[in-house]
């Protein structure tokens, strides 16, 4: 009989939930995109520098029913006053409720665990080409009786060539501190890294065709993306090329109008993690779409992670002007 491997990773820092994607068109996109700019509020969430006056009045709200009955959702609100953009939005990660059961095995009191972060943006367009953004985001974390909280930073740039269908973006994410651990020793409280990320990304629209490519380049701050492993013997390292790669998001959009849109995308990294030998898999691909309804926009993101594992991303934005508020 042939098992399937499974390679594993551990993770290295508090909060990661920061990093799951905040839209279903963000889902689409392999997990993150930072050079995009058509009026989607919800791509401020991973650079701030993307606001802009056709976020002005508008909320999004972003739900997933992700892996494991985990639950994840998303808000933000966008206005302006003059020339500066913000955005107040928040993000919360549902566990679930889970039975505890003491050492002789009898039940207790049912127990929580819960993520949420609440982001603060601003940004402001320095000409007609470049704006600059900043996020602040206040962090909350329940486990049981177990309670942790931090502060988290967000830094970006965009630019946008509109004359030649072209935009890039560049993001410092979650520079910040974790100032309560989940618990405290002899020395004090244990304290951990946030997941800081360096993420540079590109998105060129054809001239005379409706298709949009992007590329998106993260975790630029470290070279080795490899994953740390319990198998013995571990898995083969990669090699120049493959390292590369898994750094790298690819995605292509198809979008014959601003009322719709068709995205399929590849992150390798996400592949080479959670392939499975022996079976056959999406794993690494992931696909969305999003129309215009009436006065809302609707999105909808698929992500594979393993044979049977899907995450699924609702999205609902609109203008609070198209109702006159």
């Amino acid at each position: 009989m042939v098992f399937g491997k499974a390679n594993a990773q551990i993770g290295n820092s508090v909060y990661s939930f920061l990093d799951l994607p905040a839209s279903s068109r963000l889902a689409a996109f392999g997990g993150t995109n930072v050079s995009l700019l058509d009026g989607d509020i919800n791509f401020a969430f991973r650079n701030p520098a993307t606001l802009n006056a056709e976020t002005n009045n508008v909320i999004g709200v972003n739900m997933a029913v992700y892996l494991a009955d985990i639950k994840f959702g998303t808000g933000i609100y966008g206005f302006k006053y003059r020339s500066h953009y913000f955005a107040v939005g928040m993000q919360f990660v549902d566990y679930g409720t889970f039975r505890e059961h003491n050492e002789i095995d009898v039940e207790m009191l049912p127990f929580y665990a819960k993520d949420m972060a609440l982001y603060l943006t601003y940004a402001y367009p320095i000409n007609r080409h470049f704006t600059v953004g900043a996020t602040t985001k206040p962090v909350v974390s329940v486990f049981e009786a177990y309670t942790s909280w931090g502060l988290a930073w967000d830094v970006g740039v965009h630019y946008k060539d509109t004359a030649n269908l072209f935009s890039a973006g560049l993001v410092f994410r979650n520079a910040g501190f974790h100032f309560k651990g989940y618990y405290a020793d002899e020395d004090g409280q244990h304290r951990e890294a946030l997941p800081f990320g360096i993420e540079l990304g590109i998105s060129k629209k054809l001239k005379h065709a409706p298709f949009r490519f992007s590329l998106t380049l993260h975790d630029l701050q470290r070279w080795n993306l490899n994953y740390r492993t319990t198998l013995n013997p571990p898995p083969k390292k990669p090699n120049f090329i493959d390292m590369a790669f898994r750094h790298a998001i690819v995605a292509a959009e198809f979008v014959p109008s601003q009322n719709l849109y068709i995205v399929a995308s590849y992150n390798h990294r996400r592949y080479q993690e959670l392939q499975m030998g022996g079976f056959r898999s999406l794993a690494g691909f992931s696909f969305g779409g999003g129309v215009k309804l009436y006065k809302f926009h609707v999105g909808f993101g698929l992500t594979q992670f393993q044979v049977g594992n899907y995450s699924y991303q609702f999205s609902i934005s609109t203008s609070l002007s198209e109702f006159g508020l």
